[in-house]
């Protein structure tokens, strides 16, 4: 990856992380869901009027959509009223990861290497020790709702994967529009109609700073950056580097909350992430470093005679 698009990447990784503190800003002053219907709202709306509809059936944008919004973000701004503080929620959100695995291998018959099971022991550790901490910034409820964000989030990739789209911006703005709706239902549903005078009544600038963030730098210009790295550069190259959107959600929470980072915490998420960056190693350069050393080896034993 060249320096500038490396740096381009890192600055989205920044946002992505304070996104997890500006999230506890909103959702601290309305309900979580409302707010991700708003925040899906502005994303779309007008900028779906101006990109043409990409060719995939309607089934994988309206799929993506109620997923994506409901089951990834919904359900990630619930898990931080549940008590889960925005940064171990950044971090925990890495699991998608494991749960990638288990759908590709399902799914699509991926192969489960040793590296992957290993990567997948360090990520339960982490996630297990995650659960003792008792500073505040772990509920178990929290983390109960984060990891179905992390397996929806890893159910919305098995989505656009199934899809085989190549117009990735395209077909984001088509299916986030259909996040909204799903995402008032379920309000509705667990709330009553009376969430929406009382989401009125709370809204003040904070709320306002909250959803345009999350709309505008967050998710449009985001993932826009995101998918043109995916299609510029291997998946191998570039997933790494949504690793730092721990570190910078963790350094939000505690320059922003004065939420605590103690040695149980730094344990559980270096546990974590290590084991992630371990699933996404390359197993192909494993392979190359077996076929140098056989090339050696035949090299010698010509040698020898």
């Amino acid at each position: 990856m060249n320096f500038k698009d490396a740096l381009l990447g890192l600055f989205v990784m920044l946002i992505w992380g304070i996104n997890f503190s500006v999230i506890k800003l909103g959702v601290s002053q309305t309900d979580p869901m409302l707010m991700t219907a708003i925040r899906f709202t502005l994303a779309t709306v007008p900028l779906i009027f101006f990109v043409k509809k990409p060719n995939v059936p309607w089934r994988y944008l309206i799929s993506y959509g109620v997923i994506f919004g409901v089951g990834v973000w919904g359900v990630a701004s619930w898990s931080i009223t549940a008590g889960l503080s925005a940064g171990m929620a950044s971090v925990l959100l890495q699991t998608n990861v494991i749960f990638g695995l288990l759908i590709g291998f399902l799914v699509f018959q991926d192969k489960i290497t040793a590296n992957k099971v290993i990567g997948a022991l360090f990520a339960g550790c982490g996630l297990t020790l995650s659960l003792m901490a008792t500073d505040g910034t772990i509920t178990l409820q929290g983390v109960v709702l984060i990891l179905i964000s992390a397996l929806s989030w890893s159910l919305v990739s098995t989505i656009v994967k199934k899809s085989g789209t190549t117009q990735a911006f395209a077909f984001s703005i088509w299916g986030m529009a259909f996040a909204p709706v799903p995402l008032l239902i379920f309000a509705l549903s667990l709330h009553g109609t009376g969430i929406i005078a009382e989401t009125i009544e709370g809204w003040n600038r904070y709320t306002t700073f909250s959803v345009l963030f999350q709309a505008y730098p967050t998710t449009v210009f985001g993932y826009w950056v995101w998918n043109r790295l995916l299609l510029k550069y291997p998946l191998s190259t570039v997933a790494p580097v949504n690793l730092t959107v721990s570190v910078f959600g963790l350094m939000g929470g505690a320059l922003f909350y004065g939420e605590p980072v103690g040695a149980l915490q730094i344990l559980a998420a270096s546990l974590i992430l290590s084991g992630v960056l371990v699933i996404l190693l390359n197993p192909g350069r494993q392979s190359l470093v077996r076929m140098v050393m056989r090339l050696r080896h035949r090299a010698s034993s010509n040698a020898s005679l």
